[in-house]
């Protein structure tokens, strides 16, 4: 047989072969729109071309010693042809026809194995672990649940897509299924190279998906790795890679923005699209190192994602609970995700250096987000500082780095950010962003009052918990006549009901107490909660010359509420945010 040998086949000449997908490739992962776009596709081309044929791409195999092949390349497209003449199958039984024989055959017949002994076999066996008995099913004319693993899920919502395709495209007539079978496996074709050797099936797999044509980079630098594997270390490889992969579609993370990031924050690069990722891998390989070692490189990377999932979740690089990255999640919810390219950069430098790498973070995310400054100028900032932060192992080399990255950056905007904060408008930030402005406004205060090392107050998850904590409106929302009475005029002001000076925190228990009421009913309320900044609207606290006092002496306590009232706490609480965050202070307030 010749080295490589490439022919175009139609549908049923490629399913005259039997073909097994190795238990090293990836799941399948077509959804509901891929696959009724293909089949409109096809539909289309039979309704205007007749007798036109429809190519759908090229499949890479490499014979097995059991008399089938292994399906290097186009499992995805292989298994979306297969999964229709099942479903072509059932839907001729169901209208009453019996002769079924010829699409019967392209699904599963009786081949010989290697010592030449008939078998009957399945035209197409996955032997990844993520497909289950969903193949057998489709096989034996059970229709499979939407249920179990990725893959079988994919599998059985494809089967379900078809056959509601098959009703409403087609109906009841059998004779136009036939048709559109016939179209089909005779009309549609792939070509189909067959190499002698899985080395060589598995190099033509790269060419062929070559700077991400195809497929996208993460499946790309698999079969890379695969490539340079020794085939005894293929099972721990297949396994490190699902393990991995699993990881990142149980999260909901995007393969491809991980990998961009961790290339950012370990390698020096600045600069690199989504597309240009496998190229640089390619011609990086000398850094990385991925073909001396591919088992240790995606261990490595398996470290770095669960370091990156936990940022996420607000916890540390290590999994456990940490105060400074919650805060970070609170804020930048799932919507702002460069930072991560600086915590993954510093997950391993020494506590000290990456609490204080923490707080500049989230202080820089903050004024960003009050100043609404893009947030995509993190992606030319973050890779660069990356580079030096890792380098960084003393605090007072890191107060140094700080000095000319992250605070030098929030010095440039503190005058923004004070006007900003004072006028600011609760309905500009996300919920969750003002719940966490609101959160740690409240927080600071209670820190200062009780000590940093208290339980109660050291965690900012206990004050943005909307379960329990509500948004309190000073001024109501909805003002009745008697707010509109005693406010005057303006009760209903969108800008002053939204500013952040008519905000504060309650607990669920006095909420109700609060209600729509004007403020002269509202105050004696307020000293009933459990946070001092919403106790501090009506009442300083009187327990003498404390820490709880020194608190909160900077603000005193409102007899009414007016819109001079409202501005007035907006400035106080915009003071707050200058220490909060160690912005500097403007030079006029």
């Amino acid at each position: 047989m010749a080295t490589i040998e490439s022919n175009d086949e139609t549908v049923s000449e490629v399913f005259k072969s039997f073909y097994a997908v190795p238990d090293y490739q990836r799941e399948y992962v077509w959804e509901e729109a891929q696959v009724e776009q293909l089949l409109r596709d096809i539909r289309t081309e039979q309704l205007d071309g007749g007798d036109a044929e429809y190519f759908i791409g090229s499949i890479v195999v490499c014979p097995r010693k059991d008399g089938a092949f292994d399906l290097i390349d186009g499992q995805q497209r292989t298994t979306t042809l297969f999964v229709p003449l099942c479903a072509i199958r059932d839907r001729l039984l169901a209208l009453g026809e019996s002769q079924i024989a010829s699409v019967s055959k392209l699904i599963a017949d009786t081949g010989s194995d290697a010592e030449g002994n008939d078998i009957f076999r399945v035209r197409l066996d996955p032997q990844y672990a993520d497909a289950g008995d969903v193949f057998g099913k489709l096989q034996q004319g059970i229709a499979p649940p939407i249920a179990g693993t990725r893959s079988m899920r994919n599998v059985a919502i494809a089967y379900a897509t078809i056959q509601r395709f098959l009703e409403e495209e087609l109906g009841g007539d059998p004779a136009a299924v036939r048709k559109f079978y016939a179209y089909l496996v005779d009309k549609v074709k792939l070509i189909r190279i067959r190499t002698d050797s899985l080395a060589r099936a598995l190099k033509i797999f790269e060419t062929i998906n070559d700077r991400g044509r195809g497929l996208d980079a993460m499946d790309l630098l698999k079969n890379l790795l695969f490539i340079q594997a020794a085939p005894a270390e293929f099972e721990k490889l297949k396994d490190s890679w699902k393990a991995l992969s699993d990881a990142l579609y149980n999260a909901g993370e995007k393969p491809l923005r991980f990998l961009r990031y961790y290339l950012f924050a370990t390698y020096g690069v600045t600069k690199l699209r989504e597309d240009e990722l496998y190229a640089w891998l390619s011609a990086n390989d000398a850094k990385v190192g991925y073909s001396k070692d591919p088992l240790g490189f995606v261990a490595t990377l398996r470290e770095a994602l669960a370091s990156y999932l936990h940022f996420l979740d607000g916890l540390g690089p290590d999994g456990k609970p940490h105060v400074s990255l919650e805060a970070i999640s609170l804020l930048a919810g799932r919507a702002t995700r460069q930072h991560l390219i600086l915590l993954l950069a510093a997950r391993n430098l020494p506590d000290p250096v990456f609490e204080a790498l923490c707080r500049d973070v989230e202080a820089l995310l903050v004024a960003y987000l009050v100043t609404r400054t893009p947030s995509r100028e993190f992606e030319s900032l973050f890779p660069d500082w990356a580079v030096r932060i890792a380098n960084v192992t003393t605090l007072e080399a890191y107060r140094a780095f700080a000095k000319t990255t992250l605070v030098v950056r929030r010095a440039e905007l503190a005058g923004r950010f004070y006007r900003e904060m004072v006028a600011l408008n609760g309905t500009a930030l996300r919920q969750y962003q003002l719940r966490y402005l609101l959160a740690k406004l409240t927080q600071h205060v209670d820190l200062l009052a009780y000590g940093r090392d208290s339980e109660g107050c050291r965690w900012l998850s206990r004050y943005t918990d909307g379960s329990n904590i509500h948004i309190e409106h000073i001024l109501p929302q909805t003002p009745d006549d008697a707010v509109r009475a005693e406010f005057g005029e303006g009760a209903g002001d969108y800008d002053l009901l939204w500013s952040i000076g008519n905000l504060a925190l309650a607990e669920r228990s006095i909420n109700s107490s609060l209600g729509r009421r004007p403020y002269s009913a509202k105050r004696p309320v307020y000293p009933k909660s459990q946070f001092l900044l919403t106790r501090a609207i009506a009442e300083r606290p009187a327990i003498g010359n404390t820490a709880i006092d020194r608190a909160v002496v900077a603000m005193a306590p409102f007899d009414q509420w007016t819109r001079a009232d409202i501005r007035q706490r907006a400035r106080w609480l915009a003071d707050m945010t200058l220490d909060i965050w160690d912005i500097p202070a403007p030079n006029q307030h």
